[in-house]
């Protein structure tokens, strides 16, 4: 079997993978104040989550686009398909490790940092589509501040507009409106993330000559989609600690106010074609909302921490990237 064919089905392989540890290790951004508040049960949120991320990945493709051509040109890059391959490997590793550990890092900065850095190892630092990397690293640095603003800003309204209201009723109508706030949630999260493995797997698909646009075709919508709700079926635990209960106590209201300020962001994002990290905005609108709410009542260490993974998961993801490249090279 040609050599490119045999790459080009590996980085399928790797990454409908890649989307699939996508899908559990991010499970718990849009399912877990749902759970924490008990507005719906585990498993029912994951049910949820599950078919509504496959909902928004096989609504757009905007996002799939822009991965498969602001980094690097797949048209002309060097290696093209070891590359996509190494960038995958790398992005897995470092999604695996943080799963484990609880960690909620970000899948996104994660494959991002890993294709930056195997192109880079491949063909030295001109390879970057500098203009597009720029415009990626801005929407992934801006939408965590942005939901953190707006997060602030909603809770914000809702103490005034609901003061005087008594505090059980208003949460048992806040844990029903959690239940549409969790399925949009997970919707906007299919929406952005899902869309991209399409992107890698369009990028080597044109690498191997096997297509000559950047269009998506429809089994890597669909595969991409299904791959991310199977792994959204099986959930991810830790993180679900992490983001539902580390960062601060969640009631029903905060929930709310933090799931709407999430699918906000997320889903302005897709509309405008920009990736961002899913972890990073919901992460950042719980945190908003937490300021707004009691600021001695958030978790400050917890956030510290992720702040931390959100640094360095993007030279870590690169070099590991890298390594994989120079170790695969030898093979192909």
């Amino acid at each position: 079997m040609d050599t490119i064919l045999i790459l080009t089905i590996l980085v399928v392989i790797f990454a409908l993978a890649f989307d699939f540890i996508n899908g559990f290790h991010d499970t718990a951004n849009a399912i877990a104040t749902s759970v924490s508040t008990k507005a719906l049960k585990p498993r029912q949120a994951i049910i949820l989550a599950s078919v509504m991320n496959f909902v928004g990945a096989m609504t757009f493709t905007g996002v799939a686009k822009t991965i498969t051509k602001d980094i690097v040109d797949p048209f002309t890059l060097q290696n093209g398909s070891v590359v996509i391959l190494a960038a995958l490997i790398a992005a897995i590793t470092w999604n695996l490790i943080t799963w484990y550990y609880g960690i909620p890092s970000s899948s996104s900065h994660a494959i991002i940092g890993s294709i930056a850095g195997a192109a880079i190892a491949a063909a030295g630092f001109n390879s970057l589509n500098y203009s597009g990397f720029l415009k990626i690293l801005q929407a992934l640095i801006i939408s965590p501040i942005l939901a953190f603003i707006v997060g602030y800003i909603v809770y914000s309204i809702f103490k005034v507009v609901f003061k005087n209201n008594n505090l059980t009723k208003t949460n048992r109508n806040f844990r029903a409106i959690q239940v549409a706030t969790a399925a949009l949630q997970s919707y906007t999260h299919g929406t952005n993330d899902a869309q991209k493995a399409m992107g890698i797997i369009t990028m080597a698909l044109i690498a191997g000559n096997l297509q000559d646009s950047t269009d998506i075709q429809w089994w890597v919508q669909f595969s991409c989609a299904l791959a991310m709700g199977l792994g959204t079926s099986v959930g991810g635990w830790k993180i679900i600690k992490t983001v539902g209960g580390k960062i601060m106590k969640i009631r029903p209201v905060n929930g709310v106010a933090a799931d709407l300020t999430g699918a906000a962001v997320i889903f302005g994002a897709s509309i405008i074609h920009l990736p961002v990290s899913t972890t990073h905005v919901i992460s950042s609108s719980i945190l908003g909302v937490g300021s707004a709410h009691r600021i001695k009542g958030v978790k400050w260490g917890t956030a510290k921490t992720m702040v931390i993974t959100w640094f360095i998961t993007l030279p870590i993801s690169a070099t590991l990237a890298a390594i994989s490249y120079f170790i695969l090279n030898l093979f192909f």
